[in-house]
């Protein structure tokens, strides 16, 4: 892609952007596969299909209007100019700021945030609406890219010599500010999200070409045991709790067998029976 990349979808087509998207798209499918319930909403990067491996009735992805709008130019000038893109963008149900979500409270069972508190007007903002619309126990998944990594340092150098008035664009896709894992964990917290995993991923440097990213496949599979928290992308799955409630799920246990209590016999009235 040439020029300057101004959105994530566009990013996205370049070879670190679909390196990003197919380990994310794996562990999607991996964490949302057995989360149970009735409604599912993902906010943000249609390019990602974060609801594919979920089996509940009701899945929506939802969109802002700069995202709608974006990816609607993105559409547009792929027609013209007959671009092929590998992951096709999934239609959105729905327009909607993740600041304002159009659903009740406690309403939705799974939540997906893939690479949206990014790029957000006020990121506390949207996490509180996040856990107003989920249910006691519901569901949350949290995506970004993680600044203390190769990725995270390229970019912080790109930023600093372009500020020189040196150097290209960014190796990253433009964002409001980088969370890291450790920032994201205690915001989730704070609101009553018990932390139920977190995964790290993408160890491979900071290159742009595809040749580069495939000479350094090993590190993929060794990042995880030198390095686990340095990967350039993170995935984190919370679950709110709420005080004072506890959800109790029916027992499928069978009941023990027991012996059959014994009849019970009237005893003999003593009077009536006696002899007269």
């Amino acid at each position: 892609m040439n020029g300057e990349i101004i959105s994530l979808h566009q990013w996205l087509d370049t070879p670190p952007g679909r390196y990003l998207l197919h380990w994310e798209q794996d562990r999607y499918d991996e964490l949302v596969a057995d989360v149970f319930g009735y409604h599912a909403l993902q906010l943000g990067m249609p390019r990602l299909a974060g609801l594919r491996a979920n089996r509940m009735p009701h899945r929506w992805l939802a969109l802002g209007e700069a995202q709608a709008m974006i990816l609607k130019t993105s559409l547009v000038a792929d027609s013209l100019t007959e671009e092929y893109c590998e992951e096709s963008p999934v239609p959105a149900s729905l327009h909607a700021e993740p600041e304002m979500l159009p659903f009740p409270q406690d309403s939705l069972d799974l939540v997906l945030l893939p690479h949206v508190l990014e790029d957000c007007h006020d990121a506390h903002a949207a996490l509180r609406e996040v856990f107003r619309v989920l249910r006691p126990e519901g569901r949350l998944v949290v995506s970004g890219l993680n600044p203390y990594s190769l990725w995270g340092a390229r970019h912080s150098w790109a930023r600093l010599y372009r500020r020189l008035g040196v150097g290209g664009p960014s190796f990253l896709p433009p964002a409001r500010e980088f969370i890291t894992p450790g920032r994201m964990r205690d915001w989730l917290q704070l609101l009553g999200m018990e932390i139920d995993s977190i995964s790290f991923g993408c160890y491979k440097p900071a290159v742009t070409s595809t040749g580069w990213l495939e000479r350094y496949e090993f590190l993929d599979s060794r990042g995880p045991r030198w390095w686990p928290a340095l990967g350039a992308a993170y995935v984190i799955v919370a679950t709110k709790r709420v005080q004072g409630m506890r959800l109790i799920s029916p027992s499928w246990r069978a009941a023990p067998a027991t012996a059959p209590a014994p009849a019970q016999v009237p005893a003999a009235n003593r009077h009536n029976d006696a002899p007269s």
